[in-house]
Protein backbone atom coordinates (compact mmCIF):
# COMPACT_ATOMS: atom_id res chain seq x y z
CA UNK A 1 0.00 0.00 0.00
CA UNK A 2 2.83 2.26 0.87
CA UNK A 3 4.87 2.11 -1.81
CA UNK A 4 2.04 2.28 -4.07
CA UNK A 5 0.91 5.46 -2.48
CA UNK A 6 4.01 6.90 -3.20
CA UNK A 7 3.91 6.00 -6.29
CA UNK A 8 0.95 7.93 -7.16
CA UNK A 9 2.07 10.91 -5.54
CA UNK A 10 4.99 10.79 -7.94
CA UNK A 11 2.73 10.33 -10.77
CA UNK A 12 0.87 12.85 -9.92
CA UNK A 13 3.71 15.69 -9.37
CA UNK A 14 4.83 15.06 -12.51
CA UNK A 15 1.07 15.41 -13.94
CA UNK A 16 0.64 18.80 -12.41
CA UNK A 17 4.15 20.18 -13.39
CA UNK A 18 3.57 18.91 -16.81
CA UNK A 19 0.29 20.66 -16.81
CA UNK A 20 1.56 24.32 -16.70
CA UNK A 21 4.21 23.83 -18.68
CA UNK A 22 2.23 22.57 -21.16
CA UNK A 23 -0.05 25.55 -20.45
CA UNK A 24 2.96 27.99 -20.83
CA UNK A 25 3.71 26.45 -24.40
CA UNK A 26 -0.08 26.22 -25.53
CA UNK A 27 -1.35 29.82 -24.53
CA UNK A 28 2.03 31.02 -26.24
CA UNK A 29 1.14 29.05 -29.41
CA UNK A 30 -2.70 30.61 -29.11
CA UNK A 31 -1.74 33.80 -28.88
CA UNK A 32 0.46 34.28 -31.91
CA UNK A 33 -2.47 32.21 -33.80
CA UNK A 34 -5.49 34.91 -32.61
CA UNK A 35 -2.88 37.41 -33.60
CA UNK A 36 -3.01 35.85 -37.36
CA UNK A 37 -6.71 35.18 -37.74
CA UNK A 38 -5.87 31.49 -37.26
CA UNK A 39 -8.74 30.41 -35.38
CA UNK A 40 -11.88 28.75 -35.88
CA UNK A 41 -15.07 30.12 -36.99
CA UNK A 42 -16.23 29.15 -33.41
CA UNK A 43 -12.98 31.16 -32.06
CA UNK A 44 -11.26 28.25 -30.69
CA UNK A 45 -7.77 26.94 -31.53
CA UNK A 46 -7.19 25.88 -35.32
CA UNK A 47 -5.38 22.27 -35.19
CA UNK A 48 -2.26 24.27 -35.98
CA UNK A 49 -2.98 25.94 -33.16
CA UNK A 50 -2.86 23.00 -31.57
CA UNK A 51 -0.24 21.56 -33.47
CA UNK A 52 2.61 24.54 -32.89
CA UNK A 53 1.79 24.14 -29.17
CA UNK A 54 3.20 20.93 -29.00
CA UNK A 55 6.15 21.87 -30.95
CA UNK A 56 7.22 24.73 -27.98
CA UNK A 57 9.88 23.37 -25.79
CA UNK A 58 7.98 24.09 -22.68
CA UNK A 59 4.86 21.77 -24.41
CA UNK A 60 7.47 19.16 -24.69
CA UNK A 61 9.18 18.95 -21.48
CA UNK A 62 5.90 18.70 -20.14
CA UNK A 63 4.66 16.12 -22.53
CA UNK A 64 8.08 14.17 -21.45
CA UNK A 65 7.01 14.37 -17.98
CA UNK A 66 3.10 13.55 -18.57
CA UNK A 67 4.94 10.28 -19.89
CA UNK A 68 6.70 9.36 -16.76
CA UNK A 69 3.59 10.17 -14.69
CA UNK A 70 1.63 7.49 -16.83
CA UNK A 71 4.11 4.98 -16.54
CA UNK A 72 3.89 5.82 -12.59
CA UNK A 73 0.13 6.15 -12.84
CA UNK A 74 -0.11 2.69 -14.35
CA UNK A 75 1.96 1.20 -11.96
CA UNK A 76 -0.55 2.93 -8.96
CA UNK A 77 -3.43 1.53 -10.40
CA UNK A 78 -2.45 -1.84 -10.29
CA UNK A 79 -1.55 -1.67 -6.83
CA UNK A 80 -4.01 0.28 -5.35
CA UNK A 81 -7.85 0.70 -5.65
CA UNK A 82 -8.69 3.39 -8.38
CA UNK A 83 -10.72 5.49 -6.08
CA UNK A 84 -7.71 5.86 -4.33
CA UNK A 85 -4.84 5.60 -7.21
CA UNK A 86 -7.10 7.99 -9.18
CA UNK A 87 -7.46 10.52 -7.00
CA UNK A 88 -4.52 10.82 -5.29
CA UNK A 89 -2.86 10.99 -9.16
CA UNK A 90 -5.49 13.74 -9.99
CA UNK A 91 -4.30 15.59 -6.43
CA UNK A 92 -2.05 17.25 -9.89
CA UNK A 93 -4.61 19.93 -9.25
CA UNK A 94 -2.92 21.46 -6.22
CA UNK A 95 0.70 21.51 -7.98
CA UNK A 96 -0.41 22.68 -11.31
CA UNK A 97 -2.38 25.28 -9.06
CA UNK A 98 0.72 26.38 -7.05
CA UNK A 99 3.41 25.89 -10.23
CA UNK A 100 0.49 28.71 -11.99
CA UNK A 101 1.13 31.36 -9.48
CA UNK A 102 4.97 31.54 -10.04
CA UNK A 103 5.10 30.02 -14.00
CA UNK A 104 1.90 31.65 -14.93
CA UNK A 105 1.62 34.89 -12.84
CA UNK A 106 -1.37 33.87 -11.56
CA UNK A 107 -2.66 34.65 -7.70
CA UNK A 108 -5.05 32.15 -6.15
CA UNK A 109 -7.91 33.63 -3.70
CA UNK A 110 -8.53 33.06 -0.14
CA UNK A 111 -11.25 30.42 -1.66
CA UNK A 112 -9.32 28.51 -4.05
CA UNK A 113 -6.51 27.91 -1.27
CA UNK A 114 -9.30 26.69 0.91
CA UNK A 115 -10.73 24.17 -2.12
CA UNK A 116 -7.22 23.12 -2.30
CA UNK A 117 -7.09 22.66 1.48
CA UNK A 118 -10.03 20.46 1.29
CA UNK A 119 -8.51 18.36 -1.79
CA UNK A 120 -5.37 17.89 0.36
CA UNK A 121 -7.76 16.66 3.12
CA UNK A 122 -10.25 14.38 1.30
CA UNK A 123 -6.72 12.10 0.27
CA UNK A 124 -5.79 11.94 3.64
CA UNK A 125 -9.22 10.36 4.55
CA UNK A 126 -9.15 8.04 1.26
CA UNK A 127 -5.52 6.84 1.97
CA UNK A 128 -6.99 5.89 5.80
CA UNK A 129 -9.88 4.36 4.65
CA UNK A 130 -9.17 2.19 2.09
CA UNK A 131 -8.84 -1.00 1.21
CA UNK A 132 -7.19 -3.96 -0.79
CA UNK A 133 -7.91 -3.79 -4.76
CA UNK A 134 -9.92 -5.70 -6.67
CA UNK A 135 -8.56 -8.53 -9.00
CA UNK A 136 -9.16 -6.73 -12.34
CA UNK A 137 -10.26 -10.06 -14.08
CA UNK A 138 -12.90 -9.70 -16.30
CA UNK A 139 -14.64 -10.80 -19.32
CA UNK A 140 -12.72 -10.14 -22.25
CA UNK A 141 -16.63 -8.79 -23.45
CA UNK A 142 -16.06 -6.12 -21.00
CA UNK A 143 -12.48 -4.77 -22.53
CA UNK A 144 -14.32 -4.43 -25.92
CA UNK A 145 -17.04 -2.49 -23.94
CA UNK A 146 -14.22 -0.04 -22.80
CA UNK A 147 -12.95 0.50 -26.18
CA UNK A 148 -16.28 1.46 -27.84
CA UNK A 149 -17.03 3.84 -24.90
CA UNK A 150 -13.24 4.97 -25.24
CA UNK A 151 -13.20 5.86 -29.16
CA UNK A 152 -16.75 7.19 -28.62
CA UNK A 153 -15.99 10.10 -25.77
CA UNK A 154 -12.56 11.10 -27.40
CA UNK A 155 -13.72 11.10 -31.13
CA UNK A 156 -17.66 12.40 -30.71
CA UNK A 157 -15.81 14.50 -27.98
CA UNK A 158 -13.44 16.15 -30.24
CA UNK A 159 -16.18 16.93 -32.76
CA UNK A 160 -18.56 18.74 -30.64
CA UNK A 161 -15.41 20.40 -28.66
CA UNK A 162 -14.45 21.91 -31.62
CA UNK A 163 -17.91 22.98 -32.75
CA UNK A 164 -17.95 24.83 -29.62
CA UNK A 165 -14.91 26.22 -29.92
CA UNK A 166 -13.64 28.95 -27.39
CA UNK A 167 -17.46 27.67 -25.05
CA UNK A 168 -15.89 24.23 -24.70
CA UNK A 169 -12.54 24.84 -22.12
CA UNK A 170 -14.81 22.82 -19.14
CA UNK A 171 -16.04 20.28 -21.16
CA UNK A 172 -12.57 19.90 -23.52
CA UNK A 173 -11.40 19.29 -19.67
CA UNK A 174 -14.41 17.14 -18.28
CA UNK A 175 -13.75 14.74 -21.69
CA UNK A 176 -9.73 14.39 -20.84
CA UNK A 177 -10.49 13.32 -17.55
CA UNK A 178 -12.82 10.78 -18.57
CA UNK A 179 -10.42 9.70 -21.23
CA UNK A 180 -7.37 9.29 -18.37
CA UNK A 181 -10.09 7.52 -16.20
CA UNK A 182 -11.02 4.99 -19.29
CA UNK A 183 -6.97 4.60 -19.58
CA UNK A 184 -6.13 4.04 -15.78
CA UNK A 185 -9.41 1.33 -15.84
CA UNK A 186 -7.78 -0.32 -19.43
CA UNK A 187 -4.66 -0.25 -17.21
CA UNK A 188 -6.12 -2.43 -14.46
CA UNK A 189 -7.88 -4.84 -16.62
CA UNK A 190 -5.14 -5.11 -19.32
CA UNK A 191 -4.10 -9.40 -20.02
CA UNK A 192 -0.64 -10.12 -20.16
CA UNK A 193 0.94 -8.28 -17.83
CA UNK A 194 1.25 -10.59 -15.16
CA UNK A 195 2.66 -13.31 -16.43
CA UNK A 196 4.12 -11.13 -19.23
CA UNK A 197 2.16 -12.56 -21.93
CA UNK A 198 2.93 -10.73 -25.58
CA UNK A 199 0.16 -12.35 -27.83
CA UNK A 200 -2.44 -11.88 -24.39
CA UNK A 201 -1.39 -8.27 -24.49
CA UNK A 202 -1.63 -7.23 -27.85
CA UNK A 203 -5.30 -9.35 -28.13
CA UNK A 204 -6.52 -7.52 -25.32
CA UNK A 205 -8.82 -4.74 -26.63
CA UNK A 206 -8.15 -2.71 -23.31
CA UNK A 207 -5.15 -2.23 -24.73
CA UNK A 208 -6.22 -0.04 -27.48
CA UNK A 209 -8.90 1.74 -25.50
CA UNK A 210 -5.55 2.68 -23.65
CA UNK A 211 -4.12 4.13 -26.56
CA UNK A 212 -7.13 5.34 -27.87
CA UNK A 213 -8.44 7.00 -24.67
CA UNK A 214 -4.40 8.19 -23.74
CA UNK A 215 -3.75 10.31 -27.23
CA UNK A 216 -7.23 11.91 -27.17
CA UNK A 217 -7.31 12.69 -23.80
CA UNK A 218 -3.65 14.29 -24.25
CA UNK A 219 -5.17 16.23 -27.43
CA UNK A 220 -8.54 17.03 -25.11
CA UNK A 221 -6.34 18.82 -22.52
CA UNK A 222 -3.95 20.37 -24.66
CA UNK A 223 -7.11 22.71 -26.03
CA UNK A 224 -8.45 22.61 -22.72
CA UNK A 225 -5.57 24.89 -21.64
CA UNK A 226 -5.28 26.76 -24.60
CA UNK A 227 -8.82 28.06 -24.02
CA UNK A 228 -9.66 28.65 -20.27
CA UNK A 229 -8.50 28.79 -17.20
CA UNK A 230 -5.68 26.08 -16.12
CA UNK A 231 -6.80 25.61 -12.68
CA UNK A 232 -10.55 25.46 -14.29
CA UNK A 233 -9.73 22.83 -16.87
CA UNK A 234 -7.40 20.86 -14.66
CA UNK A 235 -10.38 20.82 -11.77
CA UNK A 236 -12.84 19.25 -14.84
CA UNK A 237 -10.48 17.16 -15.51
CA UNK A 238 -10.03 15.79 -12.14
CA UNK A 239 -13.89 15.15 -12.05
CA UNK A 240 -13.38 13.40 -15.14
CA UNK A 241 -10.65 11.02 -13.88
CA UNK A 242 -12.01 10.07 -10.45
CA UNK A 243 -15.33 9.75 -10.59
CA UNK A 244 -16.55 7.23 -13.12
CA UNK A 245 -13.21 5.40 -12.36
CA UNK A 246 -13.82 4.68 -8.81
CA UNK A 247 -17.17 3.74 -9.20
CA UNK A 248 -16.48 1.12 -11.36
CA UNK A 249 -13.38 0.26 -9.32
CA UNK A 250 -15.88 -0.41 -6.55
CA UNK A 251 -19.16 -1.76 -8.83
CA UNK A 252 -16.94 -4.03 -11.37
CA UNK A 253 -13.43 -4.38 -10.20
CA UNK A 254 -13.92 -5.54 -6.71
CA UNK A 255 -12.29 -2.49 -4.85
CA UNK A 256 -13.38 -1.99 -1.11
CA UNK A 257 -12.47 0.02 1.84
CA UNK A 258 -11.14 -1.06 5.12
CA UNK A 259 -13.51 -3.06 7.42
CA UNK A 260 -15.94 -0.16 9.09
CA UNK A 261 -14.30 2.26 6.98
CA UNK A 262 -16.50 2.86 3.97
CA UNK A 263 -18.20 5.79 5.72
CA UNK A 264 -15.02 7.51 5.49
CA UNK A 265 -14.12 6.19 2.07
CA UNK A 266 -17.30 8.45 0.86
CA UNK A 267 -16.63 11.35 2.69
CA UNK A 268 -13.26 11.71 1.21
CA UNK A 269 -14.31 10.76 -2.03
CA UNK A 270 -16.92 13.08 -2.08
CA UNK A 271 -14.87 16.17 -0.13
CA UNK A 272 -12.28 15.66 -3.36
CA UNK A 273 -14.68 15.88 -5.87
CA UNK A 274 -15.95 18.96 -4.59
CA UNK A 275 -12.50 20.85 -3.79
CA UNK A 276 -11.57 20.29 -7.30
CA UNK A 277 -15.38 21.36 -8.68
CA UNK A 278 -14.62 24.36 -6.07
CA UNK A 279 -11.24 25.54 -7.96
CA UNK A 280 -12.76 25.21 -10.56
CA UNK A 281 -15.79 27.48 -9.83
CA UNK A 282 -13.62 30.33 -8.29
CA UNK A 283 -10.75 30.44 -10.71
CA UNK A 284 -10.93 32.91 -13.20
CA UNK A 285 -9.32 32.63 -16.84
CA UNK A 286 -9.46 36.19 -17.43
CA UNK A 287 -6.87 38.47 -15.65
CA UNK A 288 -3.74 36.56 -15.88
CA UNK A 289 -0.41 37.87 -16.72
CA UNK A 290 1.06 37.42 -20.54
CA UNK A 291 3.28 34.21 -19.70
CA UNK A 292 5.47 35.59 -22.61
CA UNK A 293 6.31 38.26 -20.33
CA UNK A 294 6.59 36.38 -17.10
CA UNK A 295 7.85 33.07 -17.72
CA UNK A 296 11.41 33.68 -18.93
CA UNK A 297 12.16 35.38 -15.34
CA UNK A 298 10.31 32.70 -13.67
CA UNK A 299 11.59 29.46 -15.39
CA UNK A 300 15.38 30.97 -15.44
CA UNK A 301 15.07 30.04 -11.63
CA UNK A 302 13.82 26.42 -12.35
CA UNK A 303 16.63 25.97 -15.03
Amino acid sequence: MLIGLLTAVAASICYGTGSVLQAVGSRKSARREAAAGLTTQHGGPSLSSTAKAAMTWEFIVGTVLDFVGFGLGALAARMLPLFLSQTVISANLVVTAVLSVKLLGIRLTRAEWTSIGVVCSALVLLATAAGPEGSGHTPIATHWWLLAVSLLLMVGGTVVVRLLGARAAILAGLLSGLGFGALGVGVRVLNGIDPFDPGALLGDPALYAILVAGVGGMYLHTVALQIGSVNGATAALVVGETVLPGMIGVLWLGDASRPGFAWLAVVGFVLAVAGAVAVAWFGAPEGEPDPEREEPRELARIG
